[in-house]
């Protein structure tokens, strides 16, 4: 009896044919990791206060080592890029890869998205949420309208008083302002 694997343990992958974006892909997270690592750094650094005498290093220290990195990461991954590495492409277990994407539903999450951060000034965690957690379950299919938005209704008043009572977080009320708070 042998222990040992007649298979190769890497089977390579055949290089990415089409333009350059296809074969080096990978470069846009890179540039996603350090532009967000060099906001963080950059809006870190120019925040004013510093640490007091229990805590020296002040409430910074811990976004400028993410903002570090994130630079640091995506240098690297930059590097590997360059050097040829490739992520593994998706195995698709339980999806048909040669399916399109659902932009229809992707184009209501991201306008449900923009919607809740429009509507959190103006109306309050409370109803804003409710649009995001009501919004989300129709953008996905569910057509159930009144029993979703009483959901969504709830969990919003939920969070919101959990977060404003419990944790001292304060989320805006909006027209809710002085019912619960």
């Amino acid at each position: 009896m042998t222990l040992t694997d007649d298979r190769p343990d890497h089977q390579a992958e055949p290089e990415p044919k089409g333009p350059w974006y296809r074969r080096y892909s990978e470069l846009g997270v890179s540039a996603l990791l350090f532009v967000v690592g060099v906001l963080v750094v950059v809006d870190t650094t120019l925040e004013s206060g510093s640490g007091g005498n229990s805590d020296p290093l002040g409430p910074y220290a811990v976004a400028l080592v993410v903002g570090a990195a994130l630079v640091l990461l995506a240098v690297l991954l930059t590097a590997d890029v360059l050097r040829g590495g490739r992520g593994e492409a998706e195995a698709g277990e339980d999806i048909d890869l040669s399916t399109p994407p659902d932009l229809r539903t992707v184009g209501m999450l991201a306008g449900i998205l923009i919607a809740t951060a429009v509507l959190i000034p103006l109306l309050g965690w409370p109803i804003a949420g409710t649009v995001l957690f009501w919004g989300a379950t129709y953008s996905l299919g569910s057509r159930t309208i009144l029993r979703d938005l009483v959901i969504a209704a709830a969990v919003s008043l939920v969070t919101w008083i959990l977060f404003d009572a419990l944790l001292g977080v304060d989320l805006p009320g909006g027209p809710l302002m002085g019912v619960f708070g």
